[in-house]
């Protein structure tokens, strides 16, 4: 009789077992395209030459890199989201792949000055011009502006913006000033449409906590900017698990250690922030992606390292979240008011069903360095005809994908 009981109970503990193996692939199903697991490409770390019709050729420098940041924030410690010291090598992952949507073509008419160095964003103002924010050696201009016929019209060098250590984020406001962000020395700068500096957010090479109480105003790895419709920004701050290494530092001005959302005026006046990396619904371990939705003024939040996405209201009530299968490295929305994201080492741009969160269509052919390929796909933009543009940011060009018509 015992052993007819365990043999009917290894009957049904078998199937549930077989159940946990996670699947490497998936058929297109309920408005979502197939996919599946593809690997690594090595990463070049912007260490690249691009020639004028987008070929890149990877150049390892033999020695000392021109372009590496100089920031000094130093590796995690002291927080269960910090990585195994000699865990698992980010270059050995998968990459969740989805079946592209066909017609879209990569074009790289874009040319920057030779060199080194990825170019994690670009934006476009309402004049069609594209300005790019790139990682290179000091002394060489970080910041481009291109115009609608995609020549090159102004560079800003280290003498308006200085140097910056790790160029991140760029974004254009209304008025068509732009934005950048520099992770590295935690700053938030602001310049006029002909490249004049007219704000800058933070202390240069000083991380730390915002706090008005005190006249306190740090910042702590900035990574994007995006904009209410009243001209307000917000700032995301906090990248992968480097944050959570100065929580009850005994720096009093340094301590809170966790990534959040600060808002300010188009003036760099406070309005309001909050933060991620505590127990509760809508928190969040890294604040990589950021938009603002066109339609509802709603914030969303990409928790790069988590797989997902949280939502907040524009005044920082948390809505929802959404989880994804990949990287979500940047968020944008289209002229249709459609959420997309930008997949990082995954290497493509997916669009989102903004109820649901489910992938409905992806762009771009996964990671690498080949035609339509992305070895990192980060911040992207829209123009009025659909097409999509970005940067990349551990390869130094500029890809528009066309929009089929």
């Amino acid at each position: 009789m015992k052993k007819l009981m365990l043999l009917g109970l290894a009957v049904l503990v078998t199937p549930v077992l077989a159940q946990t193996v996670p699947p490497t692939s998936g058929p297109a199903a309920n408005g979502s395209p197939a996919w599946s697991y593809k690997p690594s490409f090595p990463d070049p770390t912007g260490h690249t030459l691009v020639a004028p019709d987008g070929t890149v050729t990877v150049a390892r420098p033999t020695g000392p890199s021109p372009i590496r940041a100089t920031d000094d924030v130093p590796g995690c410690q002291g927080s269960i989201v910090c990585g195994r010291r000699g865990g698992f090598p980010r270059g050995q992952m998968m990459r969740v792949f989805w079946n592209p949507m066909p017609g879209w073509t990569p074009d790289y008419s874009y040319n920057l000055p030779r060199g080194l160095g990825g170019l994690p964003s670009v934006g476009l103002d309402s004049k069609g011009n594209l300005w790019a924010f790139q990682r290179r050696a000091p002394g060489e201009a970080q910041l481009m502006k291109f115009d609608a016929n995609k020549k090159l019209v102004l560079s800003v060098g280290d003498d308006v913006i200085t140097h910056r250590s790790k160029a991140h984020g760029l974004a254009v406001d209304a008025q068509d000033n732009v934005w950048i962000t520099d992770a590295g020395m935690s700053t938030v700068q602001k310049l006029s449409p002909d490249g004049k500096l007219l704000l800058t957010i933070g202390t240069n090479g000083k991380r730390g906590d915002w706090d008005e109480a005190k006249g306190q105003r740090l910042l702590w790895q900035p990574v994007m900017v995006a904009f209410a419709k009243n001209g307000d920004a917000y700032i995301a701050m906090g990248h992968a698990n480097e944050s959570p290494n100065d929580a009850g530092n005994t720096d009093p001005e340094n301590n809170i250690g966790a990534p959040r959302i600060l808002q300010v005026t188009s003036d760099g006046k406070f309005v309001r922030q909050w933060f991620g990396n505590e127990v509760g619904q809508g928190k969040f371990n890294d604040a990589h992606g950021l938009a603002v939705d066109p339609r509802t003024g709603d914030v969303w939040i990409g928790d790069r390292e988590q797989y997902r996405i949280v939502v907040y209201s524009g005044d920082g009530k948390f809505l929802r979240t959404i989880l994804i299968r990949n990287l979500v490295c940047a968020l944008h929305f289209d002229n249709e008011g459609n959420p997309w994201m930008g997949s990082g080492q995954d290497g493509q741009f997916l669009k989102l069903d903004r109820a649901s969160g489910k992938v409905v269509g992806a762009v771009g052919n996964g990671m690498g360095i080949g035609p339509g390929q992305f070895t990192e796909a980060s911040y992207f933009v829209f123009d009025r005809q659909g097409n999509l543009y970005a940067g990349d940011t551990s390869v130094g060009r500029i890809t528009v994908m066309k929009k089929p018509r």
